[in-house]
């Protein structure tokens, strides 16, 4: 899945929900579901996702909303092969990302 976002240090939920074409409520709720989301707080309790949740993110979206995992089976993945599924998960997006920027200097010919 491209996930359009600006490079930046942080992220508000809003756009965060916005680039997985979710809700926040769905942000927030695999927030209190999965240990590896830990978003930044300041004083008035917004959220600040970094470079590294979106990352998280990007995987739990991939396992729950593409591959169909229950957010059990996800929490399980994501505990037993943590390290084994995200490399291949990075590998993969890369590619992904790759392929879409040569598509876009092929329409350009």
């Amino acid at each position: 899945m491209q996930i359009d976002l600006p490079e930046k240090r942080y992220y508000g939920i809003g756009e965060v929900a916005r680039a997985f074409g979710v809700n926040t409520s769905l942000i927030r709720f695999w927030e209190k579901e999965f240990d590896v989301l830990q978003p930044k707080k300041n004083a008035k309790g917004n959220r600040k996702f970094t470079p590294e949740d979106i990352k998280n993110l990007k995987f739990i979206f991939h396992l729950v909303k593409e591959r169909g995992f229950t957010l059990e089976g996800a929490k399980t993945h994501l505990k037993e092969e943590k390290k084994q599924a995200l490399s291949t998960f990075e590998i993969i997006d890369k590619l992904e990302n790759i392929k879409s920027e040569l598509i876009k200097i092929k329409n350009q010919m």
